[in-house]
């Protein structure tokens, strides 16, 4: 896109003609083939989520979030009330079709409406939702509310910078990497630093597209494996 020149000769950015602030995201259900988005309920998600997340045999996966992982089920249960009574973040629990229960959760925060800027975090996966099909389809619905239901144009990725698989979860997903932010959260008495993803409006249409390939059931063998990896739809056509 060629630069613009304003009276003084002044480059300055491309004009948005028309341009309104976007909706806030709706706090409803979001279907997938795999999963369904539910906006985090405790009453009806807090149970499966502690069990789901005793899972794993530690609290690594806790590491990088804001709050260390609760002991017990009434831990787990004040968590997700908390979580659940928040517009920003927007939580939603990942629940698993199959089974009817909930395997995991995210949000879409830091909502700014009026740049039409939104996102993802608090991404906290259950080992039973960790590399499924559910996981990435769970990002790619919250990526299809924001960009094609909502019209946001800015989806923004951001994770402690020595969070080395967020970073690559961030960059199979199709983020583009902006940066690190240096000592600019202070969390659980320590420094971070941030590091800064996004995509944006003009590159979604080629996500979405490797996106739905990727998912479609005939990528997937009947033991569930992959047949193409999801970087590859990106470089392919058809």
């Amino acid at each position: 896109m060629p630069d613009r020149h304003n009276a003084y000769g002044q480059p300055v950015g491309p004009l948005l003609p028309g341009w309104t602030a976007r909706p806030l995201p709706p706090r409803r259900a979001i279907e997938g083939r795999y999963c369904v988005l539910e906006p985090l309920d405790a009453a009806r998600h807090a149970d499966d989520l502690h069990a789901a997340y005793a899972q794993a045999p530690d609290g690594r996966d806790w590491t990088y979030l804001g709050v260390e992982r609760p002991a017990d089920l009434a831990g787990t249960r004040a968590h997700i009330e908390r979580a659940a009574q928040s517009a920003d973040p927007m939580h939603f629990a990942v629940v698993d079709r199959q089974s009817g229960r909930a395997i995991g959760t995210l949000a879409l925060m830091r909502i700014d409406p009026a740049n039409g800027a939104i996102e993802v975090g608090s991404v906290n996966f259950s080992p039973l939702l960790k590399h499924t099909p559910m996981s990435t389809e769970a990002q790619y619905l919250l990526m299809k509310l924001a960009f094609d239901e909502l019209g946001y144009r800015r989806y923004e990725w951001k994770c402690d910078n020595f969070n080395e698989p967020s970073k690559r979860a961030a960059m199979r997903l199709g983020f583009r990497f902006e940066g690190v932010f240096r000592q600019a959260v202070v969390y659980k008495g320590r420094s971070r630093d941030t590091a800064w993803f996004s995509i944006t409006d003009g590159e979604w249409p080629m996500l979405r597209t490797a996106f739905e390939r990727w998912l479609a059931p005939a990528n997937f063998d009947a033991e569930g494996r992959q047949r193409m990896a999801l970087d590859r739809f990106r470089l392919t056509r058809g």
